[in-house]
């Protein structure tokens, strides 16, 4: 059959999600088998949408296909280029926190980080006063608006970020190669196809084995319930710093992470599971940008995770997971973050929080509920840009 390469790489990923060294029980397979479903629609999205000579932009990761701790204030899209090759994006340039483009060779395996060639965001060229940009990426090219594809660039990767969900808007973004204006792509044909399924299942067992050894390496190395200080984030990303971190707490125990509001554009917390993807965002309050979070008078946000409701506005609800990864991000910093810029980490009993937070303030239900529908009607409004 034409599909079984991608068959048999379902079935050797389902292995691998079975076989994962974090999974406990029931719960820990249901949310491996749901990861692998988000990995197989996404891997043959990321297949037949790979063309170099008419190339086009793809969202990356979304609700349902997630990976590798995907920010949920971020939308991500990828195209894929030639080294040897002159591309040209155009695009406008949205209301949003930030807005960043990295070079990235192919090099993702589970022992290394994908090789960052060139990362920059759009303090790099010029945008006019209507918001519209034209970048040209090309081998040996300079000069303002311009930007040199190394050998080995394989994909551009484009990250949108939000920091107030509520009233930032999203940009457009296209490319094109010039030299294909006009041009029609090949023919589709049977070995075309079969070379899509055989790469598509490749790249499903690549991610999913990659990102597990990635959480393994860079989190759960780390002494539970502690995060680190603020640094430069794997992967080449220049004006990004984060602060990470694994937690294991009980029903009854909260984890209070104290950090001072930053001079950043953005800055967020979000939790993650043990797959190493963003819990519900949508439903859920698993993640706050500054915008969102309550700032204390001293000017820091304390966030309070938990899986009970401690009724505070800045809760991070667990949402049953009792293990999982935190992440802070800092990005389109104009300078180097420290260690005072960085959070403190305290294990408290959640009766104990009305006592131990200087400035415990109850949230109202109706208050509560009114977030959360907030987050939905954001998140709706976002997957459809």
């Amino acid at each position: 059959m034409l599909t079984d390469p991608f068959a048999e790489a379902i079935a050797q990923a389902e292995r691998v999600i079975a076989e994962a060294p974090h999974v406990r029980g029931e719960q820990d397979l249901i949310e491996g088998y749901d990861y692998l479903a988000g990995g197989i629609r996404a891997s043959i999205q990321m297949a037949w949408a790979y063309d170099r000579d008419f190339p086009y932009f793809v969202r990356s990761t979304g609700p349902h296909t997630k990976m590798g701790l995907d920010n949920p204030d971020t939308l991500y899209f990828h195209a894929w280029l030639r080294d040897d090759a002159e591309y040209v994006v155009t695009g406008r340039r949205g209301g949003t926190a930030d807005l960043s483009f990295q070079i990235l060779d192919g090099s993702y395996s589970p022992v290394t980080v994908p090789g960052s060639l060139a990362a920059f965001d759009d303090r790099a060229f010029d945008v006019a006063a209507d918001g519209s940009f034209e970048i040209r990426f090309g081998p040996g090219l300079s000069g303002r608006n311009t930007f040199p594809l190394e050998p080995g660039s394989a994909m551009l990767v484009v990250r949108e970020v939000f920091s107030d969900w509520a009233t930032e808007q999203p940009g457009m973004l296209r490319i094109h190669r010039p030299d294909r204006l006009g041009a029609t792509p090949a023919p589709l044909t049977r070995d075309k196809q079969v070379r899509r399924y055989e790469v598509a299942g490749k790249m499903l067992v690549g991610r999913i084995r990659t990102f597990l050894a990635f959480a393994e390496r860079f989190y759960l190395n780390l002494p539970v319930n502690t995060l680190t200080p603020p640094r430069l984030t794997p992967g080449g990303l220049a004006t990004q710093y984060s602060s990470v971190g694994h937690y294991q707490l009980a029903d009854d125990q909260a984890m209070v992470v104290t950090v001072p509001v930053a001079d950043a554009p953005y800055q967020g917390l979000q939790l993650g599971t043990m797959w190493y993807v963003s819990m519900d965002y949508a439903n859920h309050q698993t993640s706050l940008t500054v915008p969102q979070a309550q700032v204390d008078p001293d000017g820091t946000i304390r966030y309070v995770i938990s899986e009970r409701d401690p009724g505070v506005a800045n809760w991070i609800e667990r949402t049953g997971h009792d293990r999982g990864f935190v992440q802070l991000r800092w990005q389109r910093l104009s300078r180097a973050l420290t260690e005072a810029d960085g959070p403190r980490v305290d294990v408290i009993a959640v009766d104990d929080l009305p006592k131990q937070l200087p400035y415990y303030d109850p949230i109202d239900p109706a208050a509560w509920r009114h977030r959360i529908a907030a987050r939905q009607v954001a998140t709706a409004a976002r997957m459809l840009g």
